[in-house]
Parts: C-alpha cells; structure tokens; sequence
C-alpha cells in the first residue's frame, strides 16, 4: 500500500500570480519600430504629395488647379505656335518665359526678338539681339535680329551688324532681307533690289524676305511688282497683320481703295479690335470723299483705344473739314493730350481756336506749330492764319509774325507708302 504523502502548501504565496502572459521585451521593440516606419511614411507621403493634396482639395471646394509650369522649350514650342496663328501678345508672354529659364539661348532670343519686332517693339529688340551678339559671337541670328530692328531707325548702323553676320553665315536670308531694306533708305536702291531678290531666292517660305523686297521696289515705282511680293507674303503668313497693311496701303496707292478696304476688313477678322485698321478704313474712305463715312470708322478707332493719338489727329481732321470746329478742337487737344508732336494737331487746332473766336490762344498755338514742322506748304498755311489773327481779331493788329525760318532741304520721299 502506497504511503500516504502530504502536500505542502505555502499560504503566503497567492492562488492567482501577478505575473501577466504576453509580449516579450524584443516583440515590444520590434512592435514600436514598425509603428515608427508607419508613421514616418504617412508623414514623407504627405510630404512629397502635399500640393497635389491641396490641389485636390482646393479643386473640390471650387477653386481651380495651379497651371504647372513648363520647360523652356515647351513654351518656345507653344510661343512659336502662338505666333504663327497670330497671337502676338500670347507668343511673346511665352518666349519671354522660355528666356527666363534660359537666357543664353540664342534661338529663343532671336524668336522673341523676331515677335518684339512683329509688336512694334524695335527699341527692346535691339537689346534682345545685343544679348544674343553677347551670348553667341559666331552665331549670325543675333546680327540678323540687331539689322532688323535699326533697319528702319538707323540704318547706317544696320548695315554693318549684317555684314558681321553674312561674314559667318554668308546665305542666312533675313542677314539679306535686312540688307535690302537698309540700303533702300539711305538711297542705294540697286542693292537693295538685289539684296531682296536674293533673300526670297534663298528663303522662298520666309514672309519677311517678301515684304523686305517690296521695299526697294515700292520706292523704284515698281508697284505692280510689290503687290505682287506682298501678296506672296501674306500667303506664307496669313494669320499676321503686317503684310496685309502694307499690302492694303499699295492698294491704295494704285487707287484700288476698294481692295484695300476688302484687306482692312480682313485684319478686323483676325484682331477684331485692332485700333490701326479702323483708323485706315478711315482714312481710306475719306480719299474718295466719304467723309461722313470715314468719321464713323474714326470714331470707333478712338473708342477701342482712346490713347491713339494718330486716330485722334484724323478724325479732328476730318471734324475740321465739316467745319464742326467744336469737335474738332476737342479730337486734336486729345491728340496732343496723348503725345502726338504731328503738325497736324497743332496748326488745324490753332484754326478752329481763330473760328471759335479765341484769338490769344490761337496765336500762341500757331506759332508752336511752327515747332513740329518744316514743310513751306504747311508753314504757308501757319502763316495765313497768323496773318487773319492780326487782321480781324482786335489787338493783334501790331503783333509781329515771327521771321521766316530758312527751308530746309528735304529728303526724297518713297514713292507710296505704307
């Protein structure tokens, strides 16, 4: 029989243990690390997609997503585009973007510079292609952007820049098309003439070395021909309103006012709003006498832009004419208001003052007409209406007309214009 053993029983130690199952110290470590890592990527993610976030929401509550910006030559890209379809304020907002990111480009300087000159911006062009000469001495476009735009200003000092650039890329045809303007206006028009046949020989697809050509032949009474240049050169560029107002103006020329009017009206297609071609509708009714016509085109040059002062100047004209001196003065004063040194807005509105009856102020504006011109017709004209202040205004009757300014030699005029 098996002994009867007693167990020993410790009542100080508890039934149940204080001690808990669970995670050892390693688990726990390993626990927190991974907790760590999670957190840490929530917080780089946020990070690095935070305006994609905020773009999310922004867009959500209404307000659109940023524009992202673009590489340099994804603006000249859209820019040159731009250009083409005619847009010239949108086209020079991106190469001026596209030059910024990269100032030493000499093709993004030499496009921008190209539009500046399509906007009428010579003088800032002339810097543009300063700092293409600057960025690429052996590169001809900076030359040929600097003799494009002094062609007309200072052409003595074109020809040189575009003799630099044909001596490193003597068959570069906008170096020739330059030329043939240049040469043109200080009188060698043989050169010019060649100059041009050669610039569209060497670029039949380039609108500039058309219109560059007409130049030369418009002041050698070759019109016909010109037109014919011009017409080219809007069938390259049919979307920019250059080639059509020199076209239109040749028209005009040959008294085909209806054509021109036809090619004005065609521009409005294209800039809607585009004061100039309002004004030369304008101007272009009142040569065949549709005065009352042309005021009304007048009028609404001035209300599409009211800082034009050569709109202001022709439609004080045509005011004039109608004897509606009242209006008149009113047009011409805003003419000289906007910086205009024309003759016209400072004799005819010495006029109307003498028909007003403001003799004093009349005076004094004919005299400083005499600042603005040297035309003896127009100095004729100044002097006949000095001489009725003095003859029937009371008080003049002694005023002594100013000495007669020696004539001045004047230069050949092209035959036409533009």
């Amino acid at each position: 029989m098996t002994p009867y053993r007693k167990i020993k029983r410790n009542y100080g130690r508890r039934f149940f243990s204080n001690r808990r199952r669970g995670l050892s110290g390693i688990s726990l470590l390993l626990l927190l690390l991974i907790l760590a890592c999670i957190i840490g990527a929530v917080l780089a993610f946020g990070y690095v997609f935070r305006g994609e976030v905020e773009a999310t929401v922004n867009e959500f509550m209404g307000t659109p997503r940023p524009t992202p910006t673009l590489l340099a030559n994804e603006y000249a890209q859209r820019g040159f585009a731009r250009f083409l379809d005619g847009a010239l304020e949108e086209a020079l907002s991106d190469f001026e973007l596209a030059v910024i990111q990269r100032p030493q480009d000499v093709g993004f300087l030499y496009e921008y510079g190209i539009i500046l000159l399509e906007s009428g911006n010579d003088q800032v062009a002339v810097e543009i292609g300063d700092r293409a000469i600057a960025a690429a001495e052996t590169d001809a476009r900076g030359y040929a952007l600097k003799a494009r735009a002094l062609m007309w200003s200072d052409p003595a000092s074109a020809i040189p820049e575009a003799i630099k650039g044909l001596e490193i890329s003597p068959d570069f045809a906008p170096l020739h098309a330059a030329l043939a303007i240049a040469y043109t206006n200080i009188g060698r028009y043989a050169e010019g003439l060649q100059r041009g046949i050669h610039a569209t020989e060497l670029d039949p697809l380039d609108s500039f070395g058309f219109r560059a050509y007409s130049i030369p032949l418009i002041y050698t009474g070759r019109r016909s021909e010109a037109i014919a240049a011009l017409e080219q050169a809007v069938a390259i560029s049919p979307k920019l309103t250059a080639p059509y107002f020199e076209l239109a103006a040749q028209y005009r020329q040959e008294n085909y006012q209806e054509m021109a009017v036809g090619i004005y009206r065609r521009i409005l297609e294209l800039e809607p709003n585009s004061a100039k071609a309002y004004l030369r509708i304008c101007q272009t009714y009142a040569e065949i006498g549709e005065f009352l016509e042309g005021t009304r085109f007048c009028e609404t040059a001035t209300e599409i832009d009211p800082t034009y002062a050569p709109a202001w100047q022709y439609l004080g004209q045509l005011q004039y004419s109608r004897r509606n001196y009242e209006s008149a003065l009113e047009s011409l004063e805003n003419c000289v208001a906007n910086g205009s040194t024309a003759v016209e807005c400072f004799y005819i509105r010495g006029l109307a003052y003498y028909f007003l009856g403001e003799c004093s102020t009349a005076w004094d504006v004919l005299l400083e007409a005499f600042l603005y011109t040297s035309q003896p017709s127009i100095i004729d004209i100044i002097n006949t209406g000095l001489g009725d202040i003095r003859a029937n205004c009371p008080g003049f009757e002694s005023a002594q007309l100013p000495t007669p300014i020696p004539p001045t030699p004047i230069p050949p005029t092209p035959i036409g214009g533009i």
